[in-house]
């Protein structure tokens, strides 16, 4: 995917919207090389509402949040397409706009870009005063399905703070289970954007590992780690986007799907558990 977003232009945020994560660029020196961290985010596109130019709608940060007299902005990502659409014609249908809000309104798009080009816009500009802040806007049914899943392992939980993502183990005391493509057997380790596909990973290895369930992390962790860890194993990591992304992935024009988890899942088998 191209990047579409000319980055750091402010547009006024009609009425108000609750978003997820405030994903703030400060980082740690990497383990993993940068550019690798970009590629493995890149497999998963976002969602910006911009105008026909790619300027994405913003709202002004209060100081207390980034410590700014003036100047900063949060610019709302959204992890699904249909919730941003929803959202423009949301703003569309609001009452008593003014004439400029008006025209504004009716030049609203939906810009997808990848994920890894908002990581790189934000170690960029980590060092700046008025550095760019995005309000990730994660998906309800997974939200809920996150917070069901850690429910049920004991925790008492009333919200999640973030974008999750679903891991699969062979036991909680145990490893992630890897999966292995059917195209050149090259062994990854999936990290799930849609509890529906760890699911269906789960009930691959249930069977043969009765004790194997789901891991609910959350996407600023797996940045963290990524930024921080030196395991090998972390180089085997792959981001599998939902079926709505995956599926808007392959309407994009010269666009190969087949030897990419990511975006094919189906094409890819559980490795054999490790011995014990």
């Amino acid at each position: 995917m191209k990047a579409l977003v000319r980055w750091g232009a402010t547009l006024g945020l009609v009425g108000s919207t609750l978003l997820g994560t405030v994903f703030i660029g400060n980082v740690p020196v990497l383990a993993l090389p940068e550019q690798q961290i970009k590629e493995k985010l890149d497999a998963v596109p976002v969602y910006l509402i911009t105008n026909e130019k790619g300027l994405p709608l913003s709202r002004p940060l209060p100081e207390a949040q980034n410590g700014q007299k003036s100047g900063g902005s949060v610019t709302g990502v959204y992890l699904s397409r249909q919730d941003a659409v929803a959202f423009i014609t949301e703003l569309r249908n609001a009452k008593g706009k003014d004439p400029k809000m008006e025209e504004l309104v009716k030049s609203l798009q939906v810009t997808a870009l990848p994920l890894g080009v908002i990581y790189q816009q934000l170690q960029q500009t980590k060092n700046q005063p008025n550095r760019l802040v995005f309000a990730f806007k994660p998906v309800d049914q997974e939200l809920k399905g996150a917070m069901d899943l850690l429910r049920q392992s004991g925790q008492k939980i009333d919200q999640f703070k973030s974008v999750p993502v679903f891991a699969v183990r062979f036991a909680p005391d145990k490893g992630y289970v890897p999966i292995k493509l059917t195209a050149n057997n090259q062994q990854l380790i999936p990290l799930f954007f849609s509890k529906q596909d760890a699911q269906g990973l789960l009930s691959q290895v249930k069977q043969k590992n009765p004790k194997a369930d789901i891991q609910v992390i959350d996407v600023d962790g797996v940045i963290d780690t990524l930024q921080k860890k030196n395991d090998e194993w972390l180089k085997q990591v792959v981001l599998v986007p939902s079926q709505e992304s995956r599926e808007y992935i392959r309407t994009l024009p010269g666009n190969n799907t087949s030897k990419t988890p990511g975006n094919n899942p189906n094409n890819a088998r559980p490795a054999a558990a490790p011995k014990k």
